[in-house]
């Protein structure tokens, strides 16, 4: 009267490989890559050099077309760029009402941006001023090229801009 009950073992269910596992295994992946990019991004010896330490994060990257004069440069792509918080003296060797007013004549002042930016400058724009950003930049080398302007005697440090934003680091 009793019938045997046949009685099969549960199949343990198949687990699927893109579920919580892909995930991990995405996120290990991730990790492991930022780990070894950050790595191969440090100087031998692990700490960051002087120069690289120095320079801010900037906005924008500007390849050095011309330099219109001591305070002034065009980057290739078009954008106008005025060097932050100095002035120099215009072309014609004036200067600007209002405006602090160097020793050195304009053709110095030009000449002197012209070998402190070089081919290629970095910069932290800080407003606009006439269609042109007003920036901080920095030369490859990691100089601040607002500052370098200054102690060269090229140009002259415009206090009611540097008030609003330091350069020469503070």
């Amino acid at each position: 009267m009793w019938k045997a009950i046949n009685i099969r073992p549960m199949k343990p269910a198949k687990r699927r490989f893109f579920g919580r596992d892909a995930k991990f295994i995405g996120t290990v992946a991730v990790v492991a890559i930022a780990a070894f990019a950050g790595t191969m991004l440090l100087p031998r010896g692990g700490e960051p050099s002087v120069a690289l330490a120095a320079i801010p994060a900037y906005d924008f990257v500007c390849d050095v077309a011309y330099v219109n004069d001591g305070d002034t440069l065009r980057c290739i792509d078009g954008t106008r760029v005025r060097i932050h918080a100095i002035a120099a003296r215009e072309t014609d060797n004036s200067c600007s009402p209002g405006h602090p007013c160097p020793s050195a004549s304009a053709s110095e002042s030009k000449a002197a941006l012209t070998r402190l930016a070089g081919n290629r400058i970095t910069c932290v724009q800080t407003g606009k001023s006439y269609e042109r950003v007003t920036a901080i930049c920095h030369n490859m080398s990691g100089v601040e090229i607002n500052c370098a302007m200054v102690e060269s005697g090229a140009a002259e440090v415009w206090d009611k801009f540097n008030r609003q934003r330091a350069i020469c680091g503070g």
